[in-house]
């Protein structure tokens, strides 16, 4: 492997803060990691890492070599992407992430068929329900329902998301259908929560305009289709994309909850960091799922 090889492997496990997590992200198994590692420290004669059974830390002048080397390996990324500009054909990866529900619907299928016309370009998607930190984890294109909050990052808006409240038909025959908002006080709302996240309310549309319903529930995961299926077998009232959970309200294993107050629009788009915005493969990406998403809603 060469030496700008293990400047890639160096990098990756800083950011990532394992050498083992480093590694899987370049598809390198822990030993080869540590020994692109190692070659680094003795190519200088100096350690860079501290390693400890539980923790991975850099040394002073390893942090300082990093954030050299994350330079040289953004402006490699710049130079290959100005050439496959000027080729036609773009080259390299693409790192993507997005909430596990709309990545596993509407962001994965549209690899493969772009692969298909762009086959020089890989993809590493990485799908959680918890916040990304784009920047340190040097995503290039991050898919959100929500409001984007770091001013930081480039934002496009892709198309206005409905939200309902659902439930399976026995658990409203056996709890009772909430009328007004503030019925769901009494009822077993399923909550989407991890470590770490904000505040724990539901947003709904009011004659009054938004209000926020603090709820609360037996139940709580990480994972929006976990909820999906804790409501399907009736055991509370999610707050889901509607697009999510179509079929099931179609065919009546869903019905909507409190349709005269429903939550607001969501918006769906696309965070970007402004330098990789710059990658031509990146923006053609994001211009094809742009057109490929828009028309979905």
């Amino acid at each position: 492997m060469s030496y700008l090889e293990s400047l890639r492997v160096f990098v990756r496990v800083v950011e990532l803060g394992s050498i083992t997590a480093g590694g899987r992200d370049l598809r390198l198994s822990p030993a080869v990691a540590s020994n692109r590692i190692k070659d680094l420290e003795n190519r200088f004669g100096l350690r860079l890492l501290n390693r400890t059974t539980r923790k991975l830390t850099t040394t002073e002048i390893g942090r300082a070599f990093y954030d050299h080397a994350r330079r040289v390996i953004d402006t490699l990324d710049e130079a290959e992407g100005l050439i496959s500009s000027f080729s036609g054909k773009p080259q390299g990866v693409i790192r993507l992430t997005a909430p596990l529900g709309l990545g596993r619907r509407l962001i994965a299928p549209l690899i493969p068929p772009f692969c298909t016309e762009n086959p020089g370009v890989e993809f590493r998607l990485r799908l959680s329900d918890r916040n990304v930190n784009i920047v340190e984890d040097a995503i290039d294109l991050a898919f959100f329902l929500g409001e984007p909050a770091d001013s930081t990052l480039k934002w496009r808006k892709i198309a206005d998301c409905p939200r309902v409240l659902v439930a399976a038909p026995a658990y409203l025959a056996a709890a009772g259908v909430p009328q007004v908002p503030d019925d769901l006080a009494d009822h077993n709302c399923l909550l989407l929560r991890y470590p770490r996240s904000p505040e724990y309310f539901w947003t709904l549309t009011t004659p009054e305009g938004p209000r926020k319903m603090m709820v609360s529930g037996r139940f709580d995961t990480d994972d929006g289709d976990v909820l999906t299926a804790w409501a399907l077998e009736g055991h509370g009232i999610a707050n889901r994309p509607q697009y999510e959970v179509a079929d099931d309200l179609a065919a009546g294993r869903l019905v909507t909850v409190l349709p005269d107050f429903p939550p607001p629009l969501a918006q769906l788009g696309c965070l970007t960091p402004h330098r990789r915005l710059q990658d031509p493969k990146v923006r053609m990406f994001a211009d094809y799922a742009v057109r490929e998403l828009r028309p979905l809603f």
